[in-house]
């Protein structure tokens, strides 16, 4: 059985899926793909499959069971073998999830099969014999369920039938998972119209729903906002998210079934360009003012907190930084840190923010600028084949941005910057808890690390938690799937994280404990040891260090990382042809888990094998001893556990990419001197934590940044935006002296 329909079998039942005991084979051919033809396949194929099903596990089998008749048309049947499962649960703690959905469309079918009443009429019965006496959480994530678009399911059908195209036969979990993929499918399509209505009759009984507010700022500028709050409470706490739009992960509503006044409020528009949305220039004001609102209104109890993950998470920490009386915590995922982490990373400026001004700013965007991923990529290709300067890319695309100019004016970490969120002294003010999560795998982990190290050192006793695990930013909002690009996540990992932020705010407001993941302040997942673990800092969860020297001897690649500094001291030369565009259709590896690595203008430097396993969390540190003829170079730093089966892992991604003149102080440049040996010390803003296997290796690839997404830096000591291929009149020539060394936070 293929993983997708394994994975689609263990959805759509809503039951763990274990490895079978039986091997049923079955005839099967993939032909026309119109719903009559599938239907028809998908019914011959459990008909088939029906008389001969056999599961040692009972509520899996049952299950199982109910999918066959359904499918086959045994409606009496189906509800009465999923009244047994329902009967065999009844006495454990089971919470909702996808199987109701077959609950109310088997007991939909049962009835209209005996009474021919017809099946809207049926399903309404069904959904209200259970879901008004659902508890509000319960009949959200319901909801949720129900909500799923027949388009998206029979998508998911397709690929599940793709993965079986060209097998003459199947295994019987192949065929449970088609019946199921089939399954979820046509129950939507034949019951949405009818759920759609019963969903928003049964949400107006229980929320009061205001999706037109406008509230006035103190400037006279109007904010949008919506309001879900409780219908039968009194005044409640109020959770705000202050975004750009609404984040189809995260819904005011949710908020409401968890006993708050859920609230969103979105960015105001500019005023120079009526329809474009202001970004970053008012944001913490603007939430200032909601907030006061929030508090004034007759169902808040005066309390409010504030979450959202990147640029939600930033409007989070420019509110904190004003100070509101009524904010009394925030709660932010991967947010963005202006100058920090967007529109760069590691100072470096990056192609993907000009795309961003264009998706973020427009409420309409123009059907010139609503293109894909394909034509961005192709715009960047272009870009890097002129070798044109940085800042010429909008005007190569076409749509000259004054948003992306004024940025790329501020290379450093200036005023323009520092006044968006707190800075310095300013984040001892903010005394509220504050709950930070990010990931090791994801690209908003330096904003993260940044709010969360800043505040702990200016106010040494701040209540702020951190939570890191193995996410991505995309994949640390809800429940993170089994999978992340190609690499099987431990099953402590897959917490649902919606669920937990509720926790710590019910904590946070006085409604219940402390949750226990959140033990202390620093808590994270150990890759590979399914494991959490607790500290209190990141410095104490890995009070150790391995640290790794490169070695220059003239061995090959790849490069030796020896224990000791080798005692004939020397270097290595590494030559970089900045104005060669022949790798313009390179990208980093999609994969987590390769088995080759793919070194892009970069040297490779591989570890003896570990005798023992060891643990290691927190961030990466390396000390470069090297001499350039550049007066600056942009460096990248990617780190891998070459695993004994040879598969080589990715502890952190995106690489680590920095530039050398901002290496000390991201807020003032230090030129390198041409020729000049120089020391470079560096903290990846990037989280590990791993148990790296006995016998495993490490392999750390270092080189020049030389990306068609990102701008390059030649070297002049000029504004880098303003530079081009024609100061690319040499190659970089680097030497990298072999007491240059890394350390990896390790827990012994």
């Amino acid at each position: 059985m293929t993983r997708r329909a394994r994975a689609a079998l263990a959805a759509c039942a809503g039951l763990a899926l274990a490895a079978p005991a039986w091997a049923q084979q079955l005839d099967f051919h993939v032909g026309a793909t119109d719903d009559a033809a599938l239907g028809a396949a998908v019914r011959d194929l459990a008909g088939r499959l029906l008389p001969v099903y056999q599961e040692s596990n009972t509520e899996r089998y049952l299950a199982n069971l109910s999918a066959l008749q359904l499918v086959t048309g045994n409606y009496a049947g189906a509800w009465s073998t999923r009244q047994s499962l329902l009967e065999r649960q009844s006495g454990a703690a089971h919470p909702v999830r996808a199987s109701v959905v077959y609950d109310l469309y088997a007991r939909a079918r049962a009835i209209d099969s005996q009474e021919r009443i017809g099946l809207p009429v049926a399903y309404e019965r069904a959904f209200e014999g259970v879901v008004p006496r659902l508890h509000d959480p319960d009949a959200y994530t319901l909801d949720r369920w129900l909500r799923r678009r027949p388009s998206v399911l029979r998508r998911e059908l397709l690929r599940t039938l793709e993965a079986l195209r060209g097998q003459p036969r199947i295994g019987t979990p192949a065929a449970l998972g088609l019946v199921w993929a089939w399954l979820a499918y046509d129950a939507a399509r034949v019951v949405e119209p009818t759920a759609a209505i019963l969903e928003q009759r049964d949400e107006r009984r229980r929320y009061v729903v205001e999706d037109d507010l406008s509230i006035e700022t103190p400037d006279g500028a109007h904010i949008p906002a919506v309001m879900v709050r409780p219908r039968a409470a009194g005044p409640q706490p109020a959770l705000l998210e202050f975004t750009l739009n609404a984040d189809p992960r995260n819904d005011p509503m949710e908020c409401a079934a968890h006993g708050y006044v859920g609230m969103f409020a979105f960015t105001r528009n500019s005023r120079h360009a009526p329809g474009q949305v202001a970004v970053f220039d008012h944001d913490g004001g603007d939430a200032d003012a909601v907030i006061d609102w929030i508090a004034q209104q007759p169902w808040s109890d005066g309390r409010v907190a504030m979450y959202g993950s990147r640029y939600g998470g930033f409007t989070a920490w420019a509110a904190a930084r004003r100070l509101p009386k009524a904010l009394k915590a925030i709660a932010v995922t991967n947010p963005i840190a202006p100058g920090v982490d967007f529109p760069m990373r590691g100072s470096i400026f990056r192609a993907g923010a000009f795309r961003w001004t264009f998706d973020a700013t427009n409420d309409v965007a123009p059907d010139e600028i609503s293109t894909g991923d394909a034509q961005w990529r192709d715009l960047e290709q272009r870009w890097y084949r002129s070798g044109r300067s940085f800042r010429d890319l909008d005007t190569l695309y076409g749509m000259p941005s004054d948003i992306f100019h004024r940025w790329l004016d501020h290379p450093a970490y200036d005023r323009y910057w520092r006044g968006m969120v707190p800075y310095q002294r300013e984040f001892a003010r903010v005394g509220i808890p504050v709950l930070t999560i990010t990931g090791y795998y994801a690209p908003g982990a330096p904003g993260a690390l940044y709010y969360f190290t800043q505040h702990l050192l200016h106010d040494p006793h701040a209540d702020d938690t951190l939570l890191m695990g193995p996410w991505s930013d995309d994949t640390a909002e809800g429940l993170p799937p089994d999978m992340l690009q190609g690499y099987a996540l431990d099953a402590a990992a897959l917490v649902d994280l919606h669920e937990l932020r509720y926790q710590w705010f019910d904590y946070v407001f006085g409604r219940g404990p402390r949750p226990a993941l959140l033990a202390d302040r620093v808590n994270y997942e150990v890759m590979g040891a399914n494991e959490w673990q607790h500290a209190p800092s990141l410095a104490a969860a890995a009070p150790g260090a391995l640290r790794l020297f490169l070695d220059a001897q003239p061995h090959g690649e790849p490069h030796h990382l020896g224990r000791r500094p080798p005692q004939h001291p020397g270097y290595l030369l590494q030559s970089v042809n900045l104005a060669d565009r022949s790798d313009a259709g390179w990208s980093p590896p999609a994969m987590l888990v390769t088995r080759t690595l793919s070194p892009h203008a970069a040297l490779t430097f591989v570890s003896d094998p570990l005798p023992r396993d060891l643990d290691v969390a927190g961030q990466l540190r390396g000390h470069l001893d090297l001499s350039t003829n550049r007066r600056d170079l942009d460096l990248a730093v990617q780190l891998y556990e070459l695993r004994p089966d040879g598969s080589y892992l990715e502890l952190f991604d995106p690489a680590y990419e920095f530039r050398a003149s901002f290496a000390r102080d991201r807020s003032r440049r230090h030129l390198l001197r041409p020729g000049v040996r120089t020391q470079l010390a560096f903290t990846a803003e990037r989280l590990l934590a791993r148990r790296l296997q006995a016998g495993s290796r490490i392999v750390l690839v270092l080189g020049v940044n030389k990306r068609i997404d990102q701008e390059i830096n030649y070297g002049t000591g000029r504004d880098v935006s303003r530079e081009s291929v024609a100061d690319a009149k040499t190659p970089v020539t680097i030497r990298w002296y072999d007491d240059s060394y890394i350390e990896l936070p390790a827990r012994r």
